[in-house]
This record gives C-alpha cells, structure tokens and sequence, in this order.
C-alpha cells in the first residue's frame, strides 16, 4: 500500500476524500448493517437504534443521550438521514481480539457478580451486552469508513476504562481497542494507529491494552484528579489541573498533537471526543465552553485530516441529569466534523 504522504506529493489537485479512498479502498465488506452509497459525498455519521438499554430508574448513566444525538443533528439540519451508516453487531470473534474467552464468556451470558457489577456501575442484562456489541461494531465501522472516507463519525462509544478480563467506570467493552486490534490485523501492512484521548478521564484501560503495541501510540488529556484514581501509563499523559478553562486547554493539545502527527506517523486516529470537561458536566472538574469543545474538535480533525490521515471519531464520556443538554453538546463533534468535511474538500 502506498503511503499517503507519497500520494500526496504527485496528486495534489485532488481533494482530501478522494486522495483517501484512493490509498484505502478496498474489497472487503464494511461491518454494517446497511452502507450508504458509495456515490454520497457527505460525512459518514454511524448510529444504530440499539445503542441504547433499559437501567434502573435514577440510574446515573445518561442512556438516553445517544438517539437524541442523532435526533438533533438532523432536526437542526447539520446532517440527513441519508448519511447513516448502521453497524452489525460485534461478534465474540472479533471482541476477543482484545478481551479474554473467559471475561466474553461471563459477560454474555451473565455470570457478573456484584462487586463486578459495581465497579462496572451497571447492573447485568442481556439488553446491556447487546448495547456494547452494537456500540463496538459502531467504532468499528467508523474506522473502516474513515479509511476509505477520510472521516467519520459514530454517535457512541469511548468505552476506555474496559480492560481485557474486566470491564470498569461504565466501559464494558473496549471499543476503541477492538477497533484498533482489527484494523491492524487486516491490513497488507500492519498499521499505526494513534488514539487521541481528550474524555477527561484517563483512558486507563486503553494504555494498559497497548502498553507494549509499539503501532499503537496512546496519547491521553486529562484531569489529574480524577478518575480512575490509580492510572494506567499511556505512550503520552498530559495531567491537567481542576478548573482549566478553554484558552489554556488547546494550548495544551495544540503543543502535543502535531509533534505527535510528525514522529509517529499514524495511518488512522482514533479521537474520543468526550465532552466532560465541559464546565457543566456532572463528573468533570475543568470548565471547558461549548466554544471551546467546539474549536478543540475542530482543531484536532482538521489538523489531522489536512495531513492525509483518516480519523474515526466516537463521542466519549458526558454527564448530565438532561439528556437534550447533554445531546446537544455531544452533537459538537459532528457539527465540527461536517465544517472540517466542507473545509478540507471531502
């Protein structure tokens, strides 16, 4: 396969999604459910109906969030029902390219104890293991359309706290990871992945996953003092004060990313783009803006796109009592994605 930055310097008239799917097409099929045509020139955006389960009533888990992601992004007309890509469901074959036989096999079939239960912050039903396998395949899909695409979005996933015999902090499968694993070991060469991870809780269970994967490079934006409290050591940590506000923020990823985009590498990005360092958010403790989630999505998708790397972007961790609050500030990602689309020529 040829690399993109050789493309790039003898096609440079074409756009960004064209020089893409040139280097990433492939025979394969996708891992959906249903694809949007391959003629459609708008931002792929993967969601699926059943992203969402039934919990307890007051449980603090915002379950309601994911279908008014979508609801709002085409109410508002930043996207129309023609650019839904649906995932399949990620079968126990491809989980267990990350989590161990016997962790999917406790977990599919319900043998969670409590304490297990606790440190997951879910209670055990079908319902839930049916919700992460079609949030993973949601990631997964994502990538595979970036890939050829150049960019695109899911209305889910994050899920980095899940480790490969345990899952934690409401992460039960590793999406991220599973997505990762996979594409590295269907590629002609193995690729190098880099995950940019702006939740603002460390992605503990995705360093440790990829602590000695030298094609995976980590590289984690967090708050300090917060969860998890024990930390995972990612390829790149950067441990942020409480109370950090928008300026100093992107200064921050702003010193990192492009280095990182220099030395690494990478053939895709993975970007969590949690919104809980918003200063509203219920289990946050930094006081990012709407603008400021805004310009950080921005900034990270335009300037690794303009690079000629693809990006697969999930939603990440949010937290609030209102769901149509919270949507809304998650439908950020896509709302900056679709600019970055117009603005890169894809």
């Amino acid at each position: 396969m040829m690399c993109i930055k050789q493309i790039f310097s003898r096609t440079h008239h074409l756009k960004v999604g064209q020089v893409l799917e040139a280097a990433f097409t492939s025979s394969r099929c996708f891992h959906g459910e249903q694809q949007v045509s391959r003629e459609s020139s708008a931002l792929p955006i993967i969601h699926h109906s059943r992203y969402v389960c039934d919990l307890p009533p007051n449980h603090r888990f915002p379950m309601g969030k994911f279908p008014r992601v979508l609801h709002f992004l085409i109410k508002d007309q930043v996207i129309t029902e023609e650019q839904v890509w649906v995932p399949e469901i990620a079968s126990k074959e491809l989980l267990s390219c990350v989590h161990t036989e016997e962790y999917l096999n406790d977990f599919f079939i319900g043998k969670i104890n409590e304490q297990e239960q606790r440190r997951t912050g879910f209670p055990w039903s079908e319902g839930i293991v049916r919700r992460c396998r079609y949030e993973t395949g949601g990631t997964v899909l994502a990538a595979e359309v970036a890939l050829q695409r150049g960019l695109a979005c899911s209305t889910a996933g994050g899920t980095h706290h899940a480790f490969p015999s345990y899952g934690s902090g409401y992460c039960l499968l590793n999406d991220l990871a599973v997505a990762a694993k996979y594409l590295m070991g269907v590629s002609s060469h193995k690729r190098k992945i880099l995950i940019v991870d702006l939740d603002v809780h460390q992605g503990d269970g995705t360093a440790f996953i990829f602590k000695e994967e030298p094609c995976v490079f980590t590289f984690s934006v967090h708050c300090g003092k917060n969860f998890p409290l024990r930390k995972q050591q990612s390829d790149l940590d950067i441990s942020l004060d409480d109370g950090m506000e928008d300026k100093e923020y992107l200064s921050t990823v702003e010193t990192h990313l492009p280095l990182l985009l220099e030395t690494f590498r990478p053939d895709l990005v993975l970007y969590d783009a949690g919104v809980d360092p918003h200063w509203e958010d219920e289990l946050g403790r930094l006081r990012l803006t709407d603008q400021g989630l805004y310009q950080r999505d921005l900034y990270v998708m335009k300037t690794v796109v303009s690079r000629g790397v693809p990006v697969a972007a999930v939603i990440g961790g949010g937290y609030s009592r209102d769901n149509d609050k919270l949507a809304l500030r998650h439908s950020i990602l896509h709302r900056a994605a679709t600019q970055v689309w117009r603005d890169c020529g894809m």
